[in-house]
């Protein structure tokens, strides 16, 4: 039986996908291993064994935070060189961010097949160190910004794998809100919530009318150290919600959203996408890479979502959107068929078969 190592981040957006690709690879025969680090030493992850490696990732340019950093990735690699002997793998599959560099880097130094998956629509600092060394590039998007020509000629478009439970909700046909009825709103902000949604959202519902006010259920993740404010807000104006630091049936609640407000991470956006449900996407700032905002880009080219920087993130702003979405139930159905359009449902089997056609097997 063949034998695929696994590199993901301790974080659901690389966990996620590493996790539907592992299932695609199972029923094919195809034993698998995982290599991550510490965040994600409690994730029931379906593999054999799991190798935890020691990575880094580059959080300051002066110097001693340059070798801090070089130190910890090097120590790392000769931790993955060691198990990747042992363990002797027909290929090594990357996910993005500082953890995957030591086991991707050992794998190219021991002429072991390695496959890189740029979840985001443009390529981060840890896959570009990467691109050079690995045998092939899965990407998540058709479009990828910051890649280099000789990275550009190893792509082949996968889509980023969706877990079996959005799959599930794929199924799900959106209904438009009728008039007069409940309109359904689904906020949420990436698997460690976003204080700026406990802030502006429920900020935001109070700018509506009363009559719109009415409709509306709301669910919302958000922060521990923030439900009760959020939820006293909703409770003042009479609003229904339900506020969680965690949903783990996300993907069924945003089959049942009319509406979702969300950040713009690759996982968010294949999610959306794959259930096709119509969203304002809120990128995360200051990231170096911008990867949330080239996210959310593509799927409001798509028509499918209207994407909101957020320093335009106000209550008066958002009020404006959610009640012109209110007031447009066609617009709110075009919108949920046009992210529909977008998503790749079969993009677990897609990265599988890459997978197997580089694997030395």
């Amino acid at each position: 039986m063949p034998l695929v190592l696994l590199c993901a981040g301790g974080t659901g957006g690389h966990l996620f996908p590493a996790e539907s690709l592992a299932v695609a690879l199972e029923k094919r025969g195809v034993t698998i291993d995982l290599a991550t680090d510490t965040r994600a030493a409690h994730f029931k992850f379906p593999a054999r064994s799991v190798h935890l490696i020691p990575s880094a990732t580059v959080r300051g340019r002066d110097p001693l935070s340059l070798a801090r950093t070089a130190m910890a990735l090097a120590r790392g690699t000769l931790k993955a060189w060691s198990a990747i002997g042992k363990v002797r793998p027909d290929a090594v599959v990357g996910f993005g961010g500082y953890p995957t560099v030591p086991p991707l880097w050992a794998a190219s130094l021991r002429g072991v097949p390695t496959i890189l998956h740029e979840q985001n629509g443009v390529m981060g600092r840890a896959n570009r160190l990467l691109a050079s060394r690995v045998t092939a590039i899965a990407t998540g998007f058709k479009v990828l910004s910051k890649a280099d020509a000789r990275a550009q000629a190893k792509m082949t478009f996968t889509g980023n794998p969706v877990r079996p439970l959005v799959i599930e909700a794929s199924h799900i046909p959106y209904a438009a809100p009728e008039e007069g009825g409940t309109i359904r709103l689904l906020v949420f902000g990436g698997s460690q919530g976003a204080r700026v949604m406990s802030e502006i959202v429920p900020a935001a519902i109070e700018r509506l009318s009363d009559g719109l006010r009415a409709r509306l259920h709301i669910v919302q993740q958000a922060r521990a150290e923030d439900i009760d404010v959020v939820n006293a807000h909703y409770a003042r104006l009479g609003v229904a919600a339900e506020c969680a630091a965690f949903f783990s049936d996300l993907p069924i609640r945003m089959a049942a959203a009319h509406l979702i407000v969300s950040r713009s991470g690759a996982s968010t956006v294949a999610e959306l996408s794959a259930i096709g449900r119509p969203g304002i996407l809120v990128p995360l700032p200051n990231a170096l890479d911008q990867d949330q905002f080239a996210n959310a880009g593509v799927l409001q080219e798509a028509g499918g979502a209207i994407r909101i920087v957020q320093k335009d993130f106000a209550p008066d702003r958002l009020a404006t959107e959610i009640a012109g979405l209110a007031a447009d139930p066609p617009r709110l159905a075009a919108m949920a068929a046009a992210a529909k359009s977008s998503g790749t449902i079969d993009a677990a089997e897609r990265l599988a078969d890459l997978v197997l056609r580089v694997a030395r097997t």
